[in-house]
């Protein structure tokens, strides 16, 4: 379902009415019979800009939002047209941050000793409000729709030598999502460890840092949920401290060694210092908690048992390195009164993250094995040897096998017989830069799990509780180095898209258009008001397509940027991508996670380590220079 904002005041949200819907399924439908056209098609696009392209975004909305040094630019991923241009502005990876489940991007603006954060419309550049109460650069954020906030952790100067130690004192700000009007902020007692975006070589380069080691903010029963010093619980309209238990959260220079929480209509379940605990939803008081579990990066809840994966592999801060930490095993809690019913401690040789093929069994692999595990007493059933180096995930694909990958290979088993249905191998190419080469491959390989749709965890037909995961923003997915494969298959893309969305820049101003019968226009200046600081002149925004066509057009363009969202909530990743050497140089093998064929190629002799796949045009984009390049990800196409 969509929702839309009015234009007036602070917004209330609304469902679109029946007239509104019936013409946007019009407009949606327009937009399906484009983008089939255009992805059959085979298309491909190169656009320049006005300078080196330092780094580029995907967006829900089908915009690439690009820097150079000079000017912020949004391109339409279909087409490769400049939406729009803000020049004078040289902005790092950390100043930008699309806010999920809407039409907007922030932009963290610093001049001299001036800083402001802006939101602005991901179609048009317009300003839809500006604030000078924060300072710094996006780390994470959280989005409550129903309630019109907007939580966003800044970090000030978050750049440094990549390193092991680093640290920053992170600020929480809650704005008013329609007009940027903060509510409050906060400051967090301590600094904390964070994450650079990458390791270079060249350790006297400065590189930006992320929170991407902890896991992101989340609203839950109006509060709003922090991770970063153990587990703070904070009313989302004041404030105001409920709940408070710190504790060292990445364990010896680890990134992400808890689990993300877990709920149910009665707790939140949550993780730290080798612990389990059941918190209430309605108090806040600790229920139960489950003691000496060891490092617990995993929890799955499936009706009245939680069952949690101890010890994996971790990202290390210092270098980027994956590391191995134990004790690695699954255990099985009763939820009701935080008993463990059973423990496994056969996977000696490491771990993967856990799935379930069905309601009475559990799979994992580790360094040798594929094993079988039974669901309600623990007990092993089946140990197959999976013969897949550095093992990093399993998963279940569409025909029910158990998919174990690693870097270079992935190999498919049926679950019953233990028997391998197929196997694929690409190996990395054998020349360049050892740290490049393993940086493109980790991209590669983690570009499906941003879908994830057949990366199941739980077998379809299960009622899954919930998991703090909607509407929330880190830039884990998107950075230039992913080297955990375990951390991207144990989240998977549940954080990328939701089906709701609230637009507040054009969208919504077409969607009201379409309410009342007219056609839609693009105003010179935006209809949400913004509070106190006057906007950029309108002479900072330049080359906006929309300007240059008229308003019937306008209405199909913005159509196609809807469905390409609708169909991005839906979509259901099928391709695992390896960097290797194919018949004509090298380029990116795509292997069918349900047959196991090799079936595309992309020949890139020389990608950048950001490069992003976006299934619903069927494209591959990358960068050279001061080029932004889009490449066909159907069959077999060589670079240009």
């Amino acid at each position: 379902m969509l929702y839309f904002r009015s234009s007036q005041g602070r917004a209330r949200s609304f469902i679109v009415g029946r007239a509104l819907f019936t013409s946007l399924l019009a407009l949606l439908f327009i937009g399906s019979a484009y983008s089939v056209t255009a992805t059959t098609a085979a298309s491909s696009w190169s656009t320049k800009l006005d300078g080196r392209v330092r780094f580029y975004q995907a967006t829900e909305l089908g915009v690439i939002v690009a820097g150079t040094e000079r000017s912020l630019y949004g391109v339409d991923n279909e087409t490769g047209d400049i939406l729009w241009r803000r020049k004078n502005l040289r902005l790092d990876e950390t100043d930008v941050a699309p806010v999920p489940g809407t039409d907007l991007v922030l932009l963290s603006l610093e001049h001299g000793d001036k800083t402001r954060v802006e939101a602005t419309d991901l179609l048009t550049g317009d300003v839809i409000w500006q604030s000078d109460k924060a300072r710094g650069a996006c780390m994470q954020m959280a989005v409550d729709q129903s309630a019109n906030l907007l939580a966003v952790v800044l970090v000030r100067d978050p750049k440094g030598r990549a390193r092991e130690g680093f640290k920053r004192r992170p600020v929480v700000h809650m704005f008013d999502l329609a007009d940027g009007r903060e509510l409050w902020h906060r400051e967090l007692e301590s600094e904390v460890e964070m994450m650079p975006v990458e390791w270079r070589e060249d350790q006297d380069h400065d590189t930006p840092y992320t929170l991407d080691n902890y896991r992101a903010p989340a609203f839950l029963d109006s509060r709003l949920y922090l991770f970063y010093e153990g587990v703070t619980s904070l009313d989302a309209r004041t404030g105001k401290e409920r709940r408070r238990e710190k504790f060292r959260v990445n364990e010896e220079g680890l990134a992400l060694t808890e689990a993300d929480a877990a709920l149910d209509e009665r707790y939140i379940y949550t993780s730290g210092r080798g612990r389990v605990r059941a918190l209430s939803r309605t108090s806040g008081e600790e229920i139960w908690e489950a003691k000496d579990l060891g490092l617990t990066p995993e929890m799955v809840l499936v009706r009245e048992i939680l069952y949690v994966r101890t010890g994996g592999q971790f990202t290390r801060l210092k270098d980027g390195e994956t590391v191995e930490r134990g004790p690695f095993g699954v255990s099985a809690l009763d939820i009701s009164t935080g008993k463990t019913l059973w423990r496994y401690k056969g996977a000696d040789k490491g771990i993967t993250n856990i799935a379930l093929p069905d309601q009475s069994t559990i799979i994992i692999a580790d360094r040798d094995d594929l094993i079988t595990i039974d669901a309600q007493t623990g007990k092993r059933r089946a140990r197959t040897s999976h013969h897949v180096e550095r093992a990093a995930f399993v998963l279940i694909n569409e025909r029910g096998e158990a998919v174990v990958g690693g870097r270079d290979e992935i190999a498919g088993f049926d679950i019953a017989s233990g028997k391998e249905r197929w196997r694929a191998r690409h190996e990395p190419p054998g020349r360049g830069v050892l740290r490049t080469l393993a940086a493109i491959a980790a991209r590669a390989a983690s570009l499906y799990f941003r879908y994830g749709g057949a990366a199941t965890t739980a077998f379809r037909g299960v009622q899954l509780a919930r998991t703090l995961s909607t509407l929330r923003w880190s830039g884990l997915a998107s950075r230039v180095v992913v080297p955990n494969l375990t951390t991207m298959a144990t989240d998977r893309a549940r954080d990328y898209v939701t089906e709701r969305f609230v637009p507040f820049g054009l969208a919504a101003r077409v969607g009201a258009a379409a309410r009342l019968g007219q056609r839609p226009s693009v105003p010179s200046v935006p209809t949400i008001k913004a509070p106190r600081i006057p906007v950029p002149s309108r002479d900072d925004v330049q080359e906006r397509l929309l300007d240059r066509l008229d308003p019937a057009h306008q209405l199909e363009r913005l159509s196609r940027f809807l469905w390409r969202r609708r169909r991005l909530a839906t979509l259901r990743g099928e391709w695992m991508y390896y960097y290797t050497d194919l018949r004509s140089g090298r380029g990116l093998a795509g292997v069918n996670l349900n047959t196991g064929a090799t079936e595309r190629e992309v020949r890139l002799s020389d990608p950048d380590d950001r490069f992003i796949a976006d299934e619903t045009t069927s494209l591959l984009y990358t960068s050279k220079d001061d080029r932004l390049l889009a490449y066909s990800l159907s069959g077999r196409v060589e670079e240009r």
